[in-house]
């Protein structure tokens, strides 16, 4: 898919205040970590995560949202009577019914003609949802769409130290499929595209291409969907080192194609942005597909895996800290359970800036310089 008339104009996104280190994951996991004997710091070996956010217990993703997205419009200075759709893409949803992007559309004022649904695609729910805003703009039926999320990682999290302390069969083995929901942290963030007649940013979007390999549909998945109501309580199973090793074969196969529809070479690549897994998987990714990890950004190190949110927060970050520089080709790298990846291409001119009243402290954003080398740490 390429495009000629969509810019990738602004970006806003919310943080939760509560930091929960490893550390004090493990420290709740004491049963089970004295009954296998397992070493302290582990959680953080493994992965790479030195910590996660929560939102308060209780929190909507739908009152996030707003705030992301009222931060996106405000960067972007798009009127809201032109925005023409608005997308609700993660993986956490207020109800099962009605859409979540109801009540952001209806919070936010947006216009009654204004096409409004969720997109459920596992971490990659906000990127289908730029691909599908995109192809309105391009096809001319809109001239501006929002895609937005939410995710909470603190039930998932509280389950799964839950039933690891409860379940007294459990070895060093069988363990392994809960340690990627301990991972799971918590975020927000907003994407306004414009026609490029609109856009003040006059950030490209240039290609997007998706790749599926649904014969590993089954490596990563929750519990059953269930109502929300009564105090549901996710659980997740994930077979994460194989779900690595053929989601970047996957991501491998995806790059060929994205190259080709550019008519690019990996060294046309000046920037880059990924779904935040862990270390392992960044280290290895970076090997299999050929481009140097200077060059991306990273937020894994102190905010986990945030979902469906973590590449466009990952971007926003790095945006604020400078990462993309004006004539950056960059290059947003999705790869999601199920299998799917998708890959973005966006020609980068400038960085709208929110009002400072509006904007995170900066006290709360550990500064990183990929560049460099340095890493991302959660500061208090």
């Amino acid at each position: 898919m390429r495009y000629q008339n969509v810019c990738l104009d602004a970006l806003g996104y919310v943080l939760p205040k509560e930091i929960v280190t490893s550390r004090e994951l493990e420290s709740r996991l004491e049963p089970l970590y004295r009954r296998l004997r397992l070493p302290e710091g582990r959680l953080e070996m493994m992965t790479g995560i030195n910590a996660r956010r929560f939102w308060p217990p209780g929190t909507l993703p739908s009152d996030i949202s707003v705030i992301s997205a009222e931060r996106a419009i405000s960067a972007s200075g798009v009127d809201r009577d032109l925005i023409g759709a608005l997308v609700h893409g993660s993986v956490c949803r207020d109800y099962l019914e009605p859409a979540t992007a109801c009540s952001v559309h209806h919070r936010l004022g947006l216009p009654k003609q204004c096409l409004i649904y969720d997109v459920s695609n596992a971490c990659l729910g906000l990127l289908t949802g730029m691909i599908q805003v995109a192809n309105m703009i391009e096809l001319g039926q809109i001239r501006a769409g929002i895609v937005v999320g939410t995710e909470g990682g603190r039930e998932l999290v509280e389950t799964t130290i839950a039933e690891l302390n409860r379940d007294e069969t459990l070895n060093r083995k069988s363990i392994k499929t809960a340690v990627a929901s301990l991972t799971i942290g918590s975020g927000s963030c907003a994407i306004v595209l414009t026609d490029k007649e609109l856009s003040k940013s006059g950030n490209r979007l240039l290609a997007a291409v998706a790749r599926a390999n649904t014969a590993f549909h089954a490596l990563c998945h929750s519990g059953r969907d269930e109502a929300v109501g009564g105090g549901m309580r996710p659980q997740m199973a994930t077979d994460s080192e194989r779900l690595m090793h053929e989601g970047i074969a996957t991501g491998l196969d995806t790059l060929g194609v994205f190259l080709d529809e550019l008519g690019w070479s990996p060294s046309d690549i000046d920037k880059s942005i990924c779904h935040q897994v862990g270390a392992a998987h960044h280290k290895l990714l970076f090997e299999a597909l050929g481009l140097d990890r200077r060059h991306d950004f990273t937020t894994f190190e102190w905010l986990g895996n945030t979902g469906a949110v973590a590449l466009p927060l990952t971007a926003a970050i790095g945006i604020e800290q400078g990462h993309l520089k004006e004539g950056d080709n960059v290059a947003m790298l999705g790869i999601g359970s199920g299998i799917n990846c998708q890959m973005l291409a966006v020609q980068w001119h400038t960085s709208p800036l929110l009002e400072e009243t509006s904007r995170p402290a900066a006290a709360a954003i550990p500064q990183s310089n990929r560049a460099e080398g340095q890493s991302n740490r959660a500061q208090g």
